[in-house]
C-alpha cells in the first residue's frame, strides 16, 4: 500500500524547496486540484493492483519520480495560488481588487500572501464567522457600499495584522461589543453612513491603537464617554450629521471633546437635532451653564433597577408600562433655556458698568454740590454788600444828629 511506503533522505531533501515557507499555507485546496490529485492517486493503485506492488516496490526509481513530481506541483501550486475569477490581483502590492463585481460573497480562493483586499461597491449582504480565514496576512479591507446589515462577533477572526477597516454604506443597525476583539492591530475604522443608533461602551483593548474614527452620517443620539475614553490615541474623529439629543447626557462628550481639542485631536462639528431651543446650534458653543445633572430615576416600588434614593416624599406612582420597562420621562433630561444664564463673564461685565455708572453719578452730584455751595457764597456775599451800603447813610446822619444837640 502506499501508505507503508516512505521516502528516504535523499527524496525528501529534493521536495524541500517546493515546500512552501511557513505562514502561507492554503488551508482549503481548489477543486481541481483535489479531482487531480485523486485522479493520480487512483492510477497508482491501479499500477499497484497490475503489478502486484509490494514493500520493495517503493524503491523503484521511476516511482519515486513521479511521487516527487507530483509533491512538487501541489507544493508550488499551494504557494503560487490562484486568483478568484472576478478580481485582479497584483503580486508586487499584495493587493487584490474584486470591487464593482456584484459579487454577493467573499470569493474563497483568495491568495493566501493578499495583504490588500477591496470588496466595495458589491451585494455582499451577509459574512459568516472566519470569513477571511484564507487570508491571514490581511492589513486593509474595504468592505464599503455592500449590503451588510449585521456582522456576527466572529467574522474578523484570524486577523491579527488588520490595520484598516472601511465599512461604509452599508445598513449596519449596531455594533457588538466582541466585534473587534480580534483585531488588535486595528489603526483606522470607518463606520460612516449606515444607520447605527448605539455603539458598544466597551469595546475592550482592540480600540486602544485607534488614530482614526469616522461615525456621520448615521443614528446616534448619544455617545459614551467610556467608549471615547477607550480610544486613548485617536488623532480624527468624525461625528457629524447625526441625531444629536443635547440634552443633560451629551455633557460628556462635550466635556471630553474640549479636551481632546486642547490636546490637538482633530474633529468636525456636532449639531444638535434636538431638543427644539438648540436645533442647528453647535454642542461646543453652547454654554455649560445651561446643562443641569440628570435626575436620577424615581424610587418606584414597582421599578425593575429598584433603587432608593432614600427620599422622605413619596414619589408619584408612575404607569404600569414605565414600571415594567424601567424607563424614565425623557423630558426631564431635556434643557431648560433661561432667561438670564447666570456667568461669571456677565457678573464681571455687570459690576464694571455699574461701577462706571456710580461713579459718574457720584461726580455729577459733587459738581451739583459744589455749584450749590458756590452760587450760595456769591449770593450772600452780594447780599451783604448791599446791606451794608443801605445801613451807611443812617449812621452818618445819626452822628450829626449828636453832634448838633446842646451839651
Amino acid at each position: 500500500m502506499l501508505t507503508e511506503c516512505a521516502f528516504d533522505d535523499q527524496t525528501s531533501a529534493l521536495c524541500k524547496p517546493c515546500q512552501p515557507p511557513a505562514g502561507q499555507f492554503v488551508l482549503t485546496l481548489h477543486t481541481l486540484l483535489a479531482l487531480l490529485l485523486a485522479t493520480l492517486i487512483e492510477n497508482l493503485r491501479l499500477r499497484e493492483v497490475g503489478y502486484a506492488f509490494h514493500e520493495k516496490a517503493c524503491g523503484d526509481s521511476a516511482m519515486k519520480g513521479e511521487l516527487l513530481l507530483l509533491w512538487c506541483a501541489l507544493a508550488l501550486l499551494r504557494l503560487a495560488g490562484s486568483c478568484p475569477e472576478k478580481c485582479r490581483c497584483h503580486s508586487s502590492s499584495r493587493s487584490v481588487d474584486c470591487s464593482r463585481q456584484g459579487l454577493a460573497e467573499v470569493p474563497q480562493d483568495l491568495p493566501p500572501q493578499t495583504q490588500t483586499l477591496l470588496l466595495q461597491d458589491n451585494q455582499i449582504g451577509q459574512l459568516p464567522a472566519f470569513a477571511f480565514r484564507s487570508v491571514p496576512q490581511l492589513t486593509t479591507l474595504n468592505l464599503g457600499n455592500n449590503s451588510l446589515s449585521h456582522l456576527a462577533a466572529g467574522v474578523f477572526h484570524g486577523l491579527q495584522h488588520l490595520q484598516v477597516l472601511n465599512l461604509t454604506q452599508n445598513s449596519l443597525h449596531f455594533l457588538e461589543s466582541r466585534l473587534f476583539h480580534s483585531l488588535p492591530q486595528l489603526r483606522e475604522l470607518d463606520l460612516s453612513s449606515n444607520d447605527i443608533r448605539h455603539l458598544p461602551t466597551s469595546p475592550g483593548k482592540p480600540w486602544q491603537n485607534l488614530t482614526v474614527f469616522a461615525v456621520q452620517q448615521n443614528q446616534l443620539q448619544h455617545l459614551d464617554r467610556a467608549l471615547l475614553e477607550s480610544m486613548p490615541r485617536v488623532r480624527l474623529l468624525l461625528l457629524k450629521d447625526n441625531l444629536w439629543k443635547c440634552n443633560c447626557h451629551l455633557l460628556s462628550l462635550k466635556l471630553w471633546l474640549e479636551k481632546f481639542i486642547y490636546k490637538g485631536g482633530v474633529t468636525d462639528s456636532v449639531i444638535c437635532a434636538s431638543p427644539d431651543p438648540w436645533k442647528g446650534e453647535d454642542l461646543l458653543k453652547i454654554p455649560h451653564e445651561l446643562y443641569q445633572p440628570c435626575p436620577f430615576p424615581s424610587p418606584d416600588v414597582g421599578s425593575s433597577r429598584g433603587q432608593q434614593l432614600g427620599s422622605a416624599h413619596r414619589p408619584v406612582p408612575a404607569s404600569p408600562e414605565s414600571h415594567s420597562l424601567g424607563e424614565r420621562d425623557p423630558s426631564e433630561c431635556e434643557l431648560k433655556p433661561k432667561p438670564r444664564p447666570a456667568s461669571l463673564r456677565h457678573a464681571v461685565a455687570t459690576v464694571i458698568i455699574t461701577g462706571v455708572v456710580c461713579g459718574i453719578v457720584c461726580l455729577m452730584m459733587l459738581a451739583a454740590a459744589i455749584y450749590g455751595c458756590t452760587y450760595a457764597a456769591l449770593t450772600a456775599q452780594y447780599h451783604g454788600g448791599r446791606l451794608a451800603q443801605t445801613n451807611e447813610p443812617g449812621k452818618m446822619e445819626g452822628k450829626e444828629l449828636c453832634a448838633g444837640s446842646p451839651a
